[in-house]
């Protein structure tokens, strides 16, 4: 990412961002709600237009490669969303179909059972808890091995028990040489889940607060 800016109206909510995240890293996002780390990682994944800068992925332009890049991210952007009439099951299946890809329903069962959620796989979502729908989240961002995970404050609403799972999950996507993106508002739990930190403040980085946590 360099020099991503971005403005809404007269509002800077992003200036002047640059980092570089490495395969098999763990990056910390760290800064309050409304510092613009939502703002940067929608950039990441096109959701939105910067107003300046760049934003490289597998070393391929975002503006040109939309669709390649996409295709090989996992994400989970501030709250998950998904068809409350639908189970959590069936959503999977959907999730992985709209990527283009078929995912066996013992792998969707798998991964239901491991963010927690065994045995809730027919119930429909709409009668999920926020944190059940957060750990149904996290299941569809790495269901497919992408090679880009990036989590929106993964831990919000979720108990320890689900943060530990968090955990095991961001090691072994970092085993298997995905890089991780964990946006988060909590220094503590970013310290103990990164390789690396960047801290933003009102739309820029802290230069100071850049840290490696190895």
């Amino acid at each position: 990412v360099k020099h991503l800016s971005k403005q809404f109206g007269r509002f800077t909510a992003v200036e002047d961002v640059s980092f570089d995240v490495y395969r098999g890293d763990v990056f910390g996002f760290l800064g309050p709600n409304g510092a613009g780390k939502s703002t940067t990682i929608r950039a990441m994944l096109s959701l939105i237009t910067p107003t300046s800068g760049e934003i490289n992925l597998f070393g391929k332009s975002l503006h040109s490669n939309r669709s390649h890049i996409l295709a090989k991210i996992g994400c989970i952007v501030e709250k998950p969303d998904f068809y409350k009439y639908l189970s959590a099951e069936k959503n999977l299946e959907i999730f992985a179909r709209i990527s283009g890809s078929t995912v066996s329903k013992s792998k969707i069962h798998e991964m239901i059972e491991f963010v927690g959620l065994k045995g809730r796989e027919k119930d429909k979502v709409g009668h999920f808890s926020h944190g059940m729908k957060q750990r149904l989240g996290i299941a569809a961002a790495v269901m497919e091995n992408p090679d880009i995970v990036i989590l929106d404050e993964p831990i919000n609403a979720l108990d320890e028990s689900g943060a530990k799972q968090v955990r095991t999950i961001l090691k072994e996507q970092k085993e298997r040489g995905a890089v991780c993106i964990i946006a988060c508002h909590d220094s503590e739990e970013l310290n103990f889940l990164s390789d690396e930190i960047i801290e933003i403040a009102e739309g820029r980085i802290v230069p100071q607060a850049s840290q490696s946590c190895h």
